[in-house]
Formats: structure tokens, C-alpha cells, sequence
């Protein structure tokens, strides 16, 4: 290894390339072997020879739970680099995704605005540098006025990537759905395009794992939804929504069971899931 190089993971598994050069390609195989990923490389090792691709080339990311029978593996991880497209499904999954995209974004800086949106409102406040952290499930954000966001992958409600003027020139940006203390905010994140389309990969996952099914809710479930997607209090919803305790009780007991809520402390006190949030949001936009 070079100098500064550190090996982070030694596995078996198998892989597959699936595009390249910008061509999807036919004979698609997976091919058994060994992964290596270092701090600066991963590299591909068969009897008939090795592939390296450098971490600095690694522009996308992804998850994946294969649902074919012969595709030969549970889950995999999508690795873009230039034009080529690969896949890699070691033994130790969720150990090297943690691993390799702790290699790629750990202690990166990017500029943040938290939170630019909290309970549906707008903030007016601006971009900060903030350091980025990877910890298990979680990205932590230490902004330079002394902000920490703690943002779990598994609260993360909606996901949006655009293009807009940030700090006087075109820069990408992500929109991240989530909650601080129950109150759904929204934190923005903008940097260069590499590495905004890594924290993309990543916080896309668990938008996937929480998106919103189509559910059909009642006027009711559709109102307690809404007010506790606003900030209000659940101890508060009766009166807000103008409905019988007993009422806004068996609109808790039903959407909890949906996996839309969970509770916190007591039977009464509840706050939105991820997905709970998702559904609130494109109800709200319904009216």
C-alpha cells in the first residue's frame, strides 16, 4: 500500500460490472472473489486477476435488496464511478457500506442551513460550513456557529435534489426531511457535486425505507395528521381539531397500527414516523 494508505476491509464476496463506458453490457455474471477497500481504493480480486477503483473516482453510491430468485444474492451495493456502473455483494454488507461511505464523507465539509424549514415554516437564515460525521445510522453536522444536527438515516422523511444560486453561483443542493425533538424541520445541504450525490445515495435510503405507500385515510386521521405535521402538541389536537378525546384516542390506536405514529411516553403522547410525516406532507399539499 502507499504511504498514507490504511486497509479498512478485507471480505469475501462476489461483483459484477453491469455498465461500461456508458454501456450497459449483456454478459452480466456475478464473479466470486475477494474485496479489499482501503482509505483510497477499492480493488476486486479474482484467480484471473484484480480491479482497482480509486475511492476519488466514486461519484454515486446506492443500496439495494435484489427480489429475483437467480440473481444469486440478498442485497447489494451500486458503485458509480465515471461511466462505469458496478455491483459488489461482499458477505459483510452493511459492514462495508458503513465502512466505504465513511472512507468517502467523513470529516468533509460541505455548507448547511438548519433548519431552513421547521414545522412548515420557512426560516429566514443562512448557509454555514458545517463538518460532516458518520456515525452508524446517523450524519452529524457540526455547523461553525456551534448548531449540531444529529440526522438518522432511519427518520429521514423526504428527499429533494435541485440545482439553485447559493452564495452567488449554481451549486446542487439536497432538501432533508426530519424531525428534531418530534418537530418535523427540513435541513439543507449544498456542496460540491461529488459529494453531494454521495449524501444523496445515502440519505435516499432511508426515504426509500419510509416513503408513503398509498394509504387511504379518513377525514379525521387526515386532520390529526396534518395538525401533529405542524408542531401541535398531541396533548392539544381535541381542541385543534374540534374532536372528542375518545375520538382523536381511536384515530392514535388506528395509526399507530399503520406504523404512521409511535409513541414516545404515554398512550396519548405520540409523534410522526417518517413515513407518518411523508403522508402528512402530501395531504397538506392536497388542500
Amino acid at each position: 500500500m502507499s504511504d498514507g494508505e490504511r486497509k479498512l476491509l478485507d471480505t469475501q464476496g462476489k461483483f459484477v460490472q453491469v455498465v461500461k463506458d456508458g454501456r450497459k453490457r449483456n454478459d452480466i455474471e456475478w464473479i466470486p472473489g475477494r474485496i479489499l477497500l482501503s482509505n483510497k481504493r477499492l480493488v476486486l480480486a479474482t484467480n484471473e486477476g484484480k480491479r482497482t477503483i480509486p475511492l476519488s473516482s466514486l461519484t454515486r453510491v446506492t443500496a439495494s435488496q435484489m427480489n429475483q430468485s437467480l440473481a444469486q444474492v440478498d442485497s447489494y451495493v451500486k458503485l458509480r464511478s465515471g461511466g462505469d456502473v458496478t455491483l459488489v455483494a461482499p458477505k459483510a454488507d452493511e459492514e462495508f457500506e458503513e465502512i466505504l461511505y465513511g472512507a468517502l464523507l467523513d470529516q468533509i465539509v460541505v455548507l448547511a442551513k438548519h433548519p431552513a424549514v421547521e414545522g412548515g415554516v420557512v426560516r429566514d437564515i443562512g448557509w454555514e460550513k458545517a463538518r460532516v460525521k458518520l456515525d452508524g445510522d446517523c450524519i452529524d453536522l457540526a455547523i461553525t456557529s456551534g448548531t449540531f444536527v444529529e440526522l438518522d438515516i432511519d427518520d429521514v422523511g423526504t428527499v429533494e435534489a435541485k440545482d439553485m444560486e447559493i452564495r452567488g453561483s449554481e451549486r446542487p443542493m439536497l432538501s432533508v426531511e426530519h424531525t428534531v425533538e418530534g418537530t418535523s424541520v427540513e435541513t439543507h445541504i449544498s456542496g460540491g457535486p461529488r459529494h453531494v450525490s454521495l449524501l444523496e445515495g445515502l440519505v435516499r435510503q432511508g426515504e426509500q425505507r419510509n416513503v408513503a405507500d398509498d394509504v387511504e385515510l379518513s377525514d379525521e386521521e387526515t386532520q390529526v395528521l396534518m395538525a401533529l405535521y405542524s408542531g401541535i402538541s398531541p396533548f392539544k389536537i381535541p381542541d385543534f381539531v374540534d374532536m372528542e378525546i375518545d375520538t382523536v384516542e381511536e384515530v392514535y390506536d388506528r395509526l399507530l397500527a399503520a406504523d404512521i405514529l409511535e409513541p414516545v411516553r404515554t398512550r396519548r403522547e405520540v409523534q410522526l414516523e417518517a413515513r407518518g410525516r411523508s403522508i402528512a406532507s402530501e395531504a397538506m399539499s392536497d388542500q
